[in-house]
């Protein structure tokens, strides 16, 4: 019995992708960059205000932690036509392998 893969929210990213995952496309990548920078720059700086001059470290601490988090996040997405084409990785290793012998 042949095991389907489950279409699920989030297939584009993680560990383990499906082969139904389609990706998101380089311009949609780039907005996701940009959005989770400016969230996670601005949690920064309230983690920051709260730490200095409200003192209130733990949930400044948070506030930080968060802010990276969020700032990391889109780098997991699988941007669409990325990968290598199969005609030329099968060339690219054709041409490693001659250069390798006349060495």
């Amino acid at each position: 019995m042949e095991e389907e893969d489950p279409v699920r929210f989030g297939a584009e990213f993680g560990p383990k992708r499906t082969e139904h995952s389609t990706g998101v496309s380089l311009n949609t990548f780039k907005t996701l960059v940009w959005v989770s920078n400016i969230g996670g720059l601005v949690l920064f700086a309230l983690g920051l205000e709260l730490i200095m001059v409200q003192q209130q470290f733990y949930l400044g601490l948070a506030a930080i932690v968060g802010g990276v988090a969020i700032a990391l996040f889109p780098s997991n997405y699988e941007i669409v036509g990325m990968e290598i084409p199969e005609d030329e990785s099968e060339s690219s290793q054709e041409n490693e392998n001659v250069n390798d012998s006349e060495d």
